[in-house]
């Protein structure tokens, strides 16, 4: 794979990943076979400080977990109230670090 291509694609999304994990992330995509890189483009990435303000306002009410695919934790929230907001205010610090933690697992399992 062209590193220049791969650059670009980690220039565009690196605010949606860990920045310890940028190198490897590079590493592992200039491995990748030009056909499969198409599908580095198809991968469904959030945007963590999206995720932080709809946490702020709706993570009450579980929106920002099942945005990230954690149903199981978002009923529990939309149930409890944000676990009488305590739940809430306490992903309101976490939720950022866990959409880079989900965006990383979604781009490796394309990466295989």
């Amino acid at each position: 794979m062209d590193a220049t291509k791969v650059d670009m694609w980690l220039a565009a999304n690196s605010k949606n990943f860990d920045a310890e994990r940028l190198p490897y992330l590079r590493e592992r995509l200039i491995a990748l076979p030009d056909e499969r890189f198409t599908m580095v483009y198809a991968v469904k990435l959030q945007d963590p400080t999206t995720l932080l303000l709809i946490s702020i306002f709706l993570g009450e009410f579980g929106v920002d977990r099942f945005m990230l695919g954690d149903t199981g934790l978002g009923v529990g929230k939309l149930l409890t109230l944000g676990g009488c907001l305590v739940w809430w205010f306490i992903d309101i610090f976490f939720i950022m670090g866990r959409t880079r933690e989900v965006n990383f697992q979604r781009l490796m399992a394309v990466l295989g």
